[in-house]
């Protein structure tokens, strides 16, 4: 069972790959889904094993990942 939620604001996603690269449970992959400026985007691929430690939406430059723990 998940123990949180990250949500993706697509708009403000530039495709970096931090998400990815910090996401220490795998739940965050790039895709080959591209944006509407010809970026891509991430997707959530895993997110039964999400922990909602929060490190993807702090490694975000561009403040495009918000990370919700349930309690």
């Amino acid at each position: 069972m998940a123990k949180g939620e990250i949500r993706i604001n697509e708009e403000l996603c530039r495709g970096c790959g931090y998400c990815e690269m910090f996401c220490n449970s795998e739940c965050i992959k790039i895709s080959d889904r591209i944006s509407s400026l010809g970026l891509p985007l991430p997707e959530i691929v895993n997110p039964e094993k999400c922990t909602a430690c929060g490190f993807c939406a702090w490694m975000c430059p561009h403040i495009a990942i918000e990370a919700y723990k349930y309690v």
